[in-house]
């Protein structure tokens, strides 16, 4: 029997087990907010469901990390009561060992309206709905989903087997998957179960969130005879040199895994704001303007040097500009240092131990690209040396309303998972 077709077997009578699982997770609110976080919520559900599996899982405290000095550390977040979850299955000692890595924490719900609530985790047309189910609770149960079945089947691998679901990945954190790597949790191969569309990423993006904060103008002005100066009025030049910014980066070299991206290194607003528009809003002008925009970098570039030609033009721009050259910006990063991009080779042993697991299962080849955002797969990689792939289910709308994860995809996931880790692990 090929390891796709005992994948499928031993997935089989745990499928609906699996997807109440997922359920139970979305409509817990695990969401995090910089500095602090709500994961533990979730970790407790899930550390129910392992224990009414047969299995012990582990969960630990994680604010040694922000203790440790390590430069991927950030100093502004609380980790104090925040917990990893992990579960290891310690194998025979002849084989490789892998690691199955998701993080438990959403971003918030947001003020726009859902079809269904946040965290209804309703099924409806074969999609399951609420914040988190595509990034990323459909991954993290299908993981998990992994361990289960290998245990109810009474297997044990050749390698040891680490499953893990981590706090503070959302907002450029990483320090949950940072405090496991640090305590020791280390393996031969790692996943992540990022949603991907059943497609195999092998490399992923660095990222980094800046804030462009102008102040200008006296208050006691408006309504006055004196002249009213509002930063807001001159933002379309500074959203001209964001423009501007978008389309010199399209032109990097692109390298391998992004060259088919029609926009490889994306720069986007992700915020604009100055007066907000409802009624409790006084009618002033506004005298704070403020742009939120998101760089992104390819796996090759050397981020610092990028950034500083950026922030560089961003200087240049102000000082040419008479309105800016007065009442410069402020730069306030959301977190520092950048999130780095990773790329796996795709003649690697992991990559290609993973490409045959999903061709079993889908029963076509698989799709082997990139992915379109950071993750914590820099960490593994390049931090630790761990050769690292992101793989998940189909879904959409992630960090936006209505998100979703399609039901079959989340049990497909945990087939490829299982199948690959029998191969890599050795059943």
């Amino acid at each position: 029997m090929t390891p796709s077709h005992h994948a499928r077997r031993l997935m089989a009578p745990l499928e609906a087990d699996v997807i109440r699982l997922l359920q139970e997770l979305v409509r817990t609110d695990t969401v995090a907010v910089p500095p602090a976080g709500n994961e533990t919520a979730g970790q407790l559900v899930l550390r129910d469901f392992l224990h009414a599996q047969g299995l012990a899982p582990e969960l630990y405290d994680v604010s040694s990390v922000g203790e440790s000095g390590h430069p991927c550390a950030r100093r502004d977040r609380a980790y104090a009561g925040r917990q990893n979850l992990v579960l290891r299955v310690s194998g025979s000692g002849r084989g490789r060992s892998l690691l199955l890595n998701g993080h438990m924490d959403t971003v918030p719900a947001g003020r726009a309206a859902w079809t269904e609530g946040p965290w209804s985790g309703a099924i409806r047309g074969g999609r399951l709905y609420g914040r988190g189910s595509f990034d990323m609770k459909g991954g993290l149960a299908a993981q998990f989903a992994v361990v289960c079945a290998l245990h109810r089947a009474g297997i044990r691998c050749g390698g040891d087997l680490i499953c893990e679901s981590v706090v503070d990945e959302e907002w450029g954190g990483g320090g949950g998957s940072l405090a496991a790597r640090l305590r020791g949790d280390l393996a031969d191969a790692c996943v992540i179960g990022e949603g991907t569309q059943l497609e195999i990423a092998l490399a992923s993006r660095g990222g980094y969130l800046v804030d462009l904060i102008c102040s200008a103008g006296d208050p006691a002005h408006f309504f006055s005879a004196a002249e009213v100066v509002s930063p807001a009025t001159h933002l379309g030049r500074l959203l001209a040199w964001v423009g501007a910014c978008a389309a010199e980066r399209r032109g990097v070299p692109r390298g391998r895994a992004y060259a088919a991206f029609p926009d490889p290194v994306p720069v986007q607003i992700l915020a604009l704001e100055a007066n907000r528009m409802d009624l409790e809003a006084p009618l002033t002008v506004p005298l704070t303007a403020r742009l939120r925009v998101y760089f992104q970098f390819l796996p090759h570039e050397e981020v610092p040097n990028v950034l500083g030609r950026i922030r560089e033009s961003f200087e240049t721009f102000c000082r040419n500009d008479p309105f800016f050259c007065v009442h410069p910006p402020e730069w306030r990063p959301m977190y520092d240092p950048p999130l780095l991009g990773h790329e796996l080779a795709p003649e690697h042993p992991w990559s290609q131990c993973l490409a045959l697991a999903a061709n079993g299962v889908l029963g076509r080849e698989p799709v082997v690209t990139a992915a379109p955002y950071p993750c914590d797969a820099f960490l593994m990689q390049r931090e630790f040396g761990i050769p690292t792939a992101v793989f998940g289910p189909r879904g959409a709308g992630a960090h936006n309303q209505d998100e979703y994860v399609e039901v079959r995809s989340v049990t497909e996931t945990a087939e490829v998972l299982a199948a690959a880790a029998l191969e890599w692990c050795g059943a």
